[in-house]
């Protein structure tokens, strides 16, 4: 590992004071930079903080605990990151804000926050675009695409390291969906993002957008019909305990992105860069991993419940990218044509 220079040094001393406010504001700064001379084994002695605002038993967690696990392992200990979960330093729009700042360096969260700073991250949301997850991480990390996107976080102010999941968004209801026709009528509460709200209006469901700590009582009062999230939220927080059905729609992946501060990146050694490079792609490996075992074990969990699961047809899975098309178009319309046309590489539409 390098040596630190007096000039990163004076770097680190920089970013961990304008850090120091946020976390004590928090209170939980519990390792304050000390040290900062110019020695020749200078070493990090604070902890740079990941930001997250998921609970900690999720695929956002382990996804960012094993990469600060990786990095501290590839560094020999002298790189440490401690892991804020659970809205600690702040919610998603909050941790954005910061991270572009660089008040806190690193952040992991879903993509869907993230398209009202850089519009061209809509193109997650086009739906129903892969059969498979396999597909779609294979898409991800196409050298092609994945360099668009991460440009598209580059000039955001970011730098992207990596991306994982939590699997597909599915539909939990009340009512039985084997058709196309099924979907007509359906209450379904959905995030407030105008492409999902086009997205369920295009299948003739009527979607309502409603806080997500609403959603248990609205499905147990019959306020809503049906929700969609990955298996994971729909267990984690019981949903499946009111719904009669999940439909397995697969209409949208439910990507995790894990990014830095691009300034604060560049910033650093090339060697420390590295490191950080590595642990990342480590981290992504290991969170798909353990999203495919959650995903598995949550839909046994289901299955006990009585809740019946239901996949989809081929011909009612082409019928409603048939119904989506517009919402193709409304998302073509405002973002990169290179970045929506290497998504679709090889996509029948």
């Amino acid at each position: 590992m390098k040596k630190f220079t007096t000039a990163t040094t004076d770097i680190k001393k920089r970013r961990i004071l304008r850090v120091v406010p946020v976390l004590a504001a928090a209170g939980i700064l519990s390792v304050v930079l000390t040290g900062c001379g110019s020695s020749d084994e200078e070493v990090q002695r604070y902890s740079w903080p990941l930001a997250t605002a998921s609970p900690e038993d999720t695929v956002t967690q382990i996804f960012a605990e094993k990469f600060a696990e990786e990095v501290s392992d590839l560094s020999d200990g002298k790189m440490k990151i401690q892991v804020y979960a659970n809205s600690t330093l702040g919610g998603d729009r909050d941790l954005l804000e910061t991270c572009s700042d660089g008040d806190i360096p690193f952040v992991v969260q879903n993509t869907a926050p993230q398209v009202s700073f850089m519009s061209d991250l809509a193109v997650f949301d086009l739906p129903c675009v892969f059969d498979s997850l396999d597909d779609c991480r294979k898409k991800i990390d196409d050298p092609e695409f994945y360099s668009l996107i991460s440009d598209v976080y580059t000039n955001g102010g970011y730098h992207l390291l990596g991306m994982a999941d939590q699997g597909f968004r599915v539909m939990s209801t009340n009512k039985a969906v084997n058709s196309f026709a099924d979907f007509k009528g359906q209450k379904i509460r959905t995030m407030e993002n105008s492409y999902h709200l086009a997205f369920w209006k295009a299948l003739g469901a009527n979607p309502t957008p409603m806080s997500f700590s609403e959603v248990y009582i609205g499905l147990q009062q019959h306020t809503i019909d049906a929700q969609e999230n990955p298996y994971e939220v729909i267990v984690s927080n019981n949903l499946y305990e009111q719904q009669d059905y999940v439909v397995e729609t697969n209409h949208l992946p439910h990507l995790i992105s894990l990014i830095v501060n691009d300034e604060f990146f560049k910033d650093l050694p090339e060697d420390e860069q590295e490191i950080m490079t590595e642990a990342a792609q480590l981290a992504t490996e290991y969170a798909r991993e353990q999203s495919d075992a959650r995903i598995a074990d949550k839909i046994a969990t289901i299955e006990e419940s009585g809740t019946q699961i239901i996949t989809l047809s081929d011909e009612t899975r082409k019928e409603i990218r048939e119904a989506a098309k517009g919402v193709y178009e409304s998302i073509r319309e405002v973002i990169d044509p290179a970045i929506y046309n290497s998504y679709m590489d090889g996509i029948e539409e």
